[in-house]
Order: structure tokens, then C-alpha cells, then sequence
């Protein structure tokens, strides 16, 4: 852009983080010169980068990763804007019109919900739903936050509140993080990231719902393009059907399931500092029969309800305190295929080490006695 919208352009960054919610207040773009330059020297920088630092691929798609935070600085947005001049079936027609306005509409900023004492489970799952479909799913080609899948969950908490703060549209892993976030207090409610790997026209796309257990039913959280592929209601007696009932769904748009991945239970407790298990269970749907695949998935969904009923019974019965969160997080975590090592009993020793070993003096002792 040139003239006076270029002017204007990192000014409107600053809208975006929603009338300057965040907590950054530093005005990164002063001038117009200034944006320019940073955008071409972004433009270089990118160009000598690899494919994984600054930008993803799905589905043979490009799209973009703020990993600057907020406000958003201004080579991101002017890269924003050239991708988005690249995809919109309009292009440029439709960036000028919008970055060209004299007057722009305030966009809506939803309320985060609040749950209540009177509110049931399913109400309060479709209440976060709702929440999520508000903000919208993003179709710009660039994700406001960065998600690590290796970073610690109580980081991934962090990026949750601020996506609260700014209200931005967001993508399917930013809805999985915000539906942690906005179930941390329902203990009656386990989570679990469900993935999928599908396959259409010679391409690959990946995504990512919440799952969610509570009193023998599962449901899904999350958000996508289609309608189907994000929210399922807490209906399915099993795990199997959940992950049918999603195979089911893809077939409708001609894709091909070819991998399920399925996490560990996430904990309850936000301040956590060890990561999400996104793929403890990991399923090649074109190599596994249905029937295999449902005993695979029930075997893992039994594993993880006994280790949450075997975790409640030890805390009744006072063997460790409940409050200590990093305790049951790592049970929680904790691979259902680990075992001990076993121990090997050698000959005419004990291995309970309350026993003493018996001085060589006593021992002659002894046995002169018997003698």
C-alpha cells in the first residue's frame, strides 16, 4: 500500500488486538517508512527461512504464525494482508476495499461464560461452544497464537486467557487449548485431544478436537470449517463410536482417514508444568480393520478410567494429598504399558528391607549352640 492507507495500516493493527485490550501497550509502528521497510526486511528474512519457523503447510495450504505476541507488529500484519490479497477469491479488489475505509464497524466482543452452580454439564459444553463460535473460525491464513505442542500446560493456559482477552477468531489447536482453559473447573469432566490425518486429492490435512468424557458419555469441543468436524454432543456410549461418528463425517467430503491419534486425560489442575500427551494411542486407519480399531480404542479408554478411578480411590483413603496436582499429573501421564522392573529374589536372601542381615559372630554363635 502506499500513500495514505499505508499510513494507516499499522495503526490498524492495534484494532485488531481489540481497542488495546493486551497487555503489551508499546507502539510498535510509528511511520509509514518504517512499516515499509520492516515488511521488506521481513520479506527477506522469510525468504532465507525454513518452511517451519515462520509458516505451516495443511492440505498443500500455506498459513502463516504470529509468534510475536500482541500488538501485532507490522511485518505480520502487512504478511497477513499479502496472503490474504493471495487466497480471497476477490484478492486485492476486497483488501482495498476493507484497508481503504473511511469508517469500519466495531466488531462484537462475546462475553467469556460463566458457569453456574444450576447449569448441567451438557449446558456448559454448549455454552464454551457457543462462546467459540462467536469468535469465528479464522480464515485470514495467519494464527494469532502460536501453539507449542511441547510447551508446558500451564503455558498453554496463559495463551488461553489471552486469546480470551483479545477475541480473535481462532483455528481448531487454539480451540482445543481454550476448551481445556474454560473446563479446568468441572472435575467431573475428562479431556482428551483426538486427531485426525486425512487424505483428499493427493493431499494431507490435519485436525484437532477436544474430547470429553463425563458419566459413560463422550462429546467433542472444538472448531472447524465444516459443521460437522468440531462439536459432537455428549451422546456416545463409547470411544469407538465417537471416532467412527467422525470417519463418518469425513466421508461425506470425500476424505480419507488415514491416522487417529489419541492423548492421555489432561489434569484439572492449570498450574502443571508438563506437557500435553497429544498421541499416546496412535491408529493407521487404511492398515487397521474397524473391528481391531474399536478394540484398540476401548482398551485405552478402559486404561485411562481405571487410572482417574484408581487416583479418586487413593485419595479417599488419604494415601496422598489431593492438592498435589503434580502428583496425579504424572500418574495421569504416565504411559499405561509402563511397568516396574521386577526384582529377582536371589537364593537365601530376603528382599524386605526391614530384615537385618545377620552379623558373621552371631551366626557362629548359633550354630555352636546347636552343636
Amino acid at each position: 500500500m502506499t500513500g495514505s492507507s499505508s499510513n494507516g495500516t499499522c495503526k490498524a493493527a492495534v484494532k485488531l488486538s481489540r481497542h488495546s485490550r493486551s497487555k503489551s501497550t508499546n507502539n510498535y509502528c510509528s511511520s509509514s517508512s518504517g512499516a515499509e521497510s520492516a515488511s521488506s526486511g521481513s520479506t527477506a528474512n522469510n525468504a532465507g527461512r525454513s518452511s517451519g519457523e515462520e509458516e505451516e503447510k495443511d492440505g498443500g495450504v500455506l498459513f502463516y504464525v504470529n509468534r510475536t505476541g500482541f500488538p501485532i507488529e507490522c511485518p505480520i500484519w502487512e504478511r497477513m494482508w499479502t496472503h490474504v490479497t493471495k487466497i480471497h477469491p476477490d484478492g486485492k479488489e476486497m483488501v482495498d476495499r476493507i484497508r481503504n475505509a473511511a469508517y469500519l464497524p466495531k466488531p462484537p466482543v462475546p462475553l467469556v461464560p460463566n458457569f453456574k452452580p444450576s447449569m448441567s454439564v451438557p449446558d456448559w459444553l454448549q455454552a464454551i461452544q457457543n462462546y467459540m463460535k462467536l469468535l469465528q473460525y479464522n480464515h485470514t491464513g495467519t494464527q494469532f497464537f502460536e501453539i507449542r505442542k511441547t510447551r508446558p500446560l500451564s503455558g498453554l493456559m496463559e495463551t488461553a486467557r489471552e486469546m480470551t482477552r483479545e477475541s480473535l477468531p481462532i483455528k481448531c489447536l487454539e480451540a482445543v487449548i481454550l476448551g481445556i482453559y474454560l473446563t479446568n473447573g468441572l472435575t467431573s469432566v475428562e479431556r482428551f485431544p483426538i486427531s485426525f490425518k486425512t487424505q483428499f486429492s493427493g493431499n494431507y490435512f490435519h485436525h484437532v478436537v477436544l474430547g470429553v468424557y463425563c458419566n459413560g458419555r463422550y462429546g467433542t469441543v472444538g472448531m472447524s470449517r465444516r459443521a460437522d468436524l468440531m462439536d459432537k454432543p455428549l451422546a456416545f456410549r463409547t470411544l469407538s463410536e465417537l471416532v467412527f461418528e467422525f470417519e463418518d463425517s469425513y466421508r461425506r467430503y470425500l476424505h480419507t482417514v488415514k491416522k487417529v491419534k489419541i492423548g492421555l486425560y489432561v489434569p484439572h489442575d492449570p498450574h502443571v508444568f508438563q506437557p500435553i500427551e497429544w498421541k499416546h494411542l496412535v491408529l493407521n486407519s487404511s492398515k487397521v480393520g474397524r473391528e481391531d480399531m474399536r478394540k484398540d480404542l476401548e482398551k485405552h479408554a478402559r486404561d485411562m478410567r481405571m487410572k482417574v478411578e484408581h487416583l479418586q480411590n487413593c485419595s479417599s483413603c488419604g494415601v496422598f494429598p489431593v492438592c498435589s496436582g503434580q502428583y496425579l499429573s504424572k500418574v495421569i501421564l504416565k504411559s499405561s504399558t509402563a511397568q516396574s522392573p521386577i526384582k529377582e529374589r536371589s537364593r537365601g536372601k530376603s528382599l524386605s528391607p526391614c530384615r537385618r542381615q545377620i552379623s558373621p559372630q552371631r551366626r557362629h554363635l548359633h550354630r555352636r549352640e546347636k552343636s
